[in-house]
């Protein structure tokens, strides 16, 4: 039947049809088999959010119960783990842990926690089950039985842009002769007059370029001048060489993928950061091939010492002199950045220095280089860069693991939970600093016990084999700026901010002015 008559059939009846009774009853059926179908569409679709529903649960479920488990099986076992929250799950209280807060504070969280559950408590931090020490004494076990107790458990994403065989991260043998390569290095590197002589040029030059009354981001002149420093004693490059200023840019393309969100999709800061540090190594690798091919006299820096240690391979080469990067410019500049913010705002202590460095002037012939014995004479300053780092706290904290059960004190740790000392609780401990928030570099005169729990760098076998090399820039820059430059804070609201990195995110603007006389 055609279309149009059918659907006019259905509108006009017409009993005289002899079809009409079997279209309504075709009709009647349709609709019945439509209502029965769309039901038993509503109830599949039904099932399914309900199976949805129970598997999300079951979901949910198991990651609240993997959460707790730690907690539930030391319950049951009766293992006396240190009180404290788990926060939610998954996430725990990273999030909390990670929030920015002045670096010369603990920050809210750990002031919290610590008042709440003690020195040392439990907590859930970086997907892990976690025992979070503000204990010196603790702090201290955990650092110096590394190896036997505890392990390096830094996040993967570090591992991703740092590399296996990076000193930070590696573990047994490994960390061992790197370790002992970078020693060796730094042993070398002090007794050589022409480190110190490139250091004190490195400051010079950074200072020839201010001007009477000029505003200045101190900041990244710290960072332009540890910069200078680290590329000439490790690869024997001068500042405007064009492979380092090459470095220069994708090692400042490495640093923000550092601390950046670990995401690997194409464009984001991480995944920059990786292909960085790849071309910083093919570039690294470049220089080696060609110094072993050339005949020329090689310079003497790290590069060519490292480059004769048959102990380590070309990687662990490679590695080493990015770790070396790595902790030549970002440790050293913060230290010194501390230090003038620090002196900034005691008049006393940048007095007594001056007064320091202007007998150490008077020493000696005037234009004679700065040596080892006038950095021995710099006393004061030592307490000062001391001080500065106990107020400043570069480090927050260190991430290790406990591959035992561990007891120590009255304090338990379970084998398998991530372990995090925070070396700045002790810094600010008023128990062990009076009047630890105030910035008094005399407390480091005949003080055995704020050394003895003084780790600005950590400690055990990890403790920075640079250490000693940064404060001699700090101290050498220093001396230099003191006699030919005072300086206002800009900006007196300006404070270094750990998140957990630190870092001056307003620059640090200082106002420079000029003395009538420069003192070289």
């Amino acid at each position: 039947m055609p279309k149009h008559i059918f659907v006019l059939s259905c509108m006009h009846p017409i009993r005289s049809s002899p079809s009409l009774p079997f279209l309504y009853h075709l009709i009647a059926r349709a609709t019945i088999i439509y209502s029965h179908s769309h039901s038993i569409y509503i109830h599949i679709y039904m099932e399914i959010v309900a199976i949805i529903g129970i598997l999300a649960m079951v979901f949910v479920g198991y990651l609240v119960f993997a959460h707790f488990k730690p907690v539930i099986m030391a319950y049951l076992g009766r293992i006396p783990i240190p009180n404290g929250s788990f926060g939610w799950p998954v996430i725990g209280e990273t999030l909390a842990f990670l929030q920015p807060h002045p670096s010369t504070t603990l920050g809210w969280f750990l002031n919290d926690h610590c008042l709440r559950y003690g020195k040392v408590f439990k907590s859930h931090l970086f997907l892990e089950p976690t025992v979070v020490s503000c204990d010196p004494d603790l702090n201290c076990f955990i650092l110096q039985n590394e190896g036997t107790l505890f392990e390096v458990s830094y996040p993967r994403p570090i591992h991703g842009i740092l590399g296996e065989l990076s000193m930070l991260v590696a573990v047994g043998d490994t960390h061992k002769r790197l370790r002992g390569a970078a020693l060796s290095l730094v042993s070398i590197t002090k007794s050589r007059p022409q480190f110190l002589h490139d250091v004190e040029g490195a400051a010079l030059q950074i200072l020839d370029t201010w001007t009477e009354n000029s505003r200045v981001f101190f900041w990244e002149e710290a960072r332009k001048f540890t910069f200078n420093v680290i590329i000439k004693q490790v690869l024997g490059l001068n500042p405007d060489d064009p492979v380092a200023q090459a470095i220069l840019r994708d090692f400042l393309t490495f640093m923000k993928g550092l601390v950046s969100l670990p995401v690997y999709v194409p464009g984001s800061p991480y995944t920059k950061a990786v292909q960085a540090r790849l071309r910083i190594s093919s570039r690294l690798k470049a220089i080696m091939d060609e110094r072993r091919q050339s005949r020329d006299h090689a310079p003497d820096d790290f590069l060519q010492v490292l480059m004769g240690m048959e102990s380590l391979s070309e990687e662990e080469k490679l590695s080493f002199v990015l770790d070396s990067l790595l902790g030549g410019y970002e440790t050293a500049s913060l230290l010194l950045s501390m230090t003038v913010y620090f002196l900034g705002r005691c008049r006393p202590a940048l007095l007594d220095m001056m007064m320091e460095h202007q007998d150490v002037r008077n020493r000696k012939p005037r234009g004679h280089p700065l040596n080892w014995e006038d950095y021995k004479r710099m006393e004061f300053t030592q307490k000062v860069i001391n001080e500065a780092m106990r107020c400043g706290n570069i480090v927050k904290f260190v991430h290790r693991k406990a591959v035992r059960d561990v007891r120590f004190k009255d304090y338990f740790i379970p084998r398998g939970w991530k372990v995090l000392p925070v070396l700045s609780a002790p810094n600010l401990d008023p128990s062990i600093h009076a009047d630890a928030p105030h910035f008094n570099p005399w407390r480091w005169e005949n003080n055995e016990q704020v050394n003895r729990k003084f780790m600005p760098f950590g400690g055990g076998p990890r403790f920075c084999p640079g250490y000693d090399l940064a404060k001699v820039e700090v101290a050498f820059f220093l001396h230099h700026l003191l006699l030919n430059y005072s300086w206002v804070m800009e900006d007196e609201q300006e404070q270094p901010m750990a998140y957990p990195y630190v870092e001056f995110h307003r620059g640090m603007a200082i106002r420079v002015v000029e003395k009538f006389i420069p003192v070289y």
